[in-house]
């Protein structure tokens, strides 16, 4: 049976199918926010079989495996890799209205162009076709990145960690930029002593410092800071349930940081002050710069303490939490804002129920010096769906600037995500569209085409700062039926070197 994705897949008027076709289609892609490993994109890695590039490390469809009652052998046990595609292939009709079903079947056509619904008895045909094309140069990692007109891709990456792969991508000149963001959760993870410890001696070695004291420690974090800058970096992420900005003192910090690199355990109370001074001494830094800071909020992780103990953290145990989120919030960003030391941020929330929270408190701090300065952020994570995404335009649009939203992201750690960049687009240009058939918008479709556009990739390109010599606008052109040869897919180059 052929695939219900179609040209006009999601867009259910004219308005919006213009809107997607002449105007949407064909722009190109920053990524800005995801967790593909960057080791893979320098040994431009092929990939043997379908498996290894879909389900590896995938937690979303473990999730779905073992909710379809699939044992574990086959998601992350010791299952062959044929094995562990033939039990995804049975899940996926139970994914119906699941995210998964939509996602599964777009992957299957724009990287593969196979137009075949995956199920049981397809399983063994797609698994031999997709993993046949997998092992020819065309689709080698960096390969597969130029041929979904990615221009810019923004990993997540520790302090400690050395940078070389990014290193070694910028000398060979790959026409994809693959920058760091600095994400400095661990260094702030002072819960655990000897965990907490055992990080800081990498840190230490990775900066050159010995961490003795607090002062040392933030040292540390400023050298590598500036090692992450000359590789281009512009981001900072965080992922916590919630903000940190407790009431501290310098002298209370030094005391509790000595107090764990002693190897003793923090009060509770000492534990959010050295988190909340590192907050600040971190968002400090990115202002300095003049990065953007991310903040990814809301996550209640490793649930399963059993299955956690089993298999590790990042394999499907987290959930959507319900922290409060405003108060902290307000008093983080307006400690900052107050001393003129606040950068550009983006702010995602877990829970849906915080939609308006987000989009309200974005605009508190929007001072005119930038659009769009504050953002709330695209739906993550649990709400990157259908109706998640819809959910956060939504806020988005009514309390704050959808026309300044620096739009999507995967956030994934799989090199073939970056059809839910179409998705997205796809409901946005509906959403739009329908907005134009109910007479709530104009049907100006070129001014409608220009909000598009610069959502899609315009206002991440210039609030990011990536290349001002990559703008494309709809001041100065506009992409007429996806077939404009600046950024049609087919005509990028293929990387055949690693």
């Amino acid at each position: 049976m052929a695939s219900f994705i179609h040209d006009d897949f999601l867009l259910q008027s004219d308005p919006a199918r213009q809107l997607y076709h002449n105007y949407a289609r064909s722009m190109p892609i920053i990524d800005y926010h995801c967790h593909l490993p960057p080791d893979q994109i320098a040994a431009n890695t092929q990939f043997a079989n379908l498996t290894q590039i879909w389900l590896y490390g995938d937690h979303y469809k473990w999730r779905a495996m073992r909710t379809n009652g699939i044992d574990e052998r086959y998601c992350t046990g010791e299952a062959t890799d044929r094995e562990k595609f033939q039990k995804w292939a049975e899940t996926v009709p139970y994914t119906v209205r699941n995210p998964l079903y939509h996602w599964t079947h777009l992957e299957l056509q724009r990287y593969f162009g196979i137009d075949e619904l995956l199920d049981g008895q397809s399983a063994g045909r797609i698994y031999d076709q997709c993993s046949e094309q997998l092992n020819t140069p065309d689709f080698s990692v960096r390969n597969l990145l130029l041929r979904m007109n990615v221009r810019v891709v923004c990993t997540t990456d520790d302090p400690a960690d050395s940078l070389e792969f990014h290193r070694q991508i910028a000398d060979e000149g790959f026409a994809v930029r693959v920058l760091p963001t600095f994400r400095a959760d661990k260094a702030m993870a002072v819960e655990d002593a000897a965990t907490y410890n055992a990080y800081l001696t990498r840190l230490e070695a990775a900066a050159d410092v010995a961490i003795h004291t607090y002062d040392d420690l933030l040292l540390a974090l400023g050298r590598r800071h500036d090692v992450f800058a000359d590789h281009g970096c512009k981001l900072s992420d965080h992922g916590l349930e919630q903000l940190y900005a407790d009431t501290y003192t310098e002298a209370g910090v030094r005391t509790a940081f000595a107090k764990i690199r002693a190897g003793l355990s923090l009060s509770p109370g000492e534990v959010t002050g050295l988190k909340s001074a590192l907050l600040v001494f971190l968002a400090e830094m990115d202002h300095a710069k003049g990065w953007t800071q991310q903040f990814h909020l809301g996550a209640l992780r490793n649930n399963n303490t059993r299955l956690l103990r089993q298999l590790g953290p990042d394999t499907g145990w987290d959930s959507i939490g319900d922290f409060s989120q405003a108060q902290a919030l307000s008093r983080f960003l307006g400690g900052l804002d107050d001393r003129d030391k606040l950068t550009k941020t983006i702010l995602y929330n877990l829970n849906p129920a915080d939609n308006e929270v987000m989009a309200t408190m974005a605009g508190n701090f929007n001072d005119g010096t930038v659009p769009g300065k504050v953002q709330f952020g695209s739906g993550w994570w649990f709400l990157d769906q259908k109706k998640g995404m819809e959910a956060q335009i939504d806020a988005l649009s009514n309390m704050g600037l959808l026309s300044r939203f620096v739009g999507m992201l995967t956030d994934s750690r799989s090199f073939m995500s970056f059809p839910r960049h179409e998705y997205f687009r796809r409901i946005l240009c509906n959403m739009i569209g329908n907005d134009v058939v109910n007479g709530e918008l104009p049907a100006t479709m070129d001014w409608l085409g220009e909000v598009v556009q610069n959502i899609c990739y315009n206002n991440a390109n210039t609030y990011f700062g990536f290349d001002s010599t990559n703008k494309t606008n709809g001041q100065t052109r506009h992409l007429r039926g996806g077939h404009d040869a600046a950024f049609a897919a087919s005509e990028l180059p293929v990387h055949t070197g690693a």
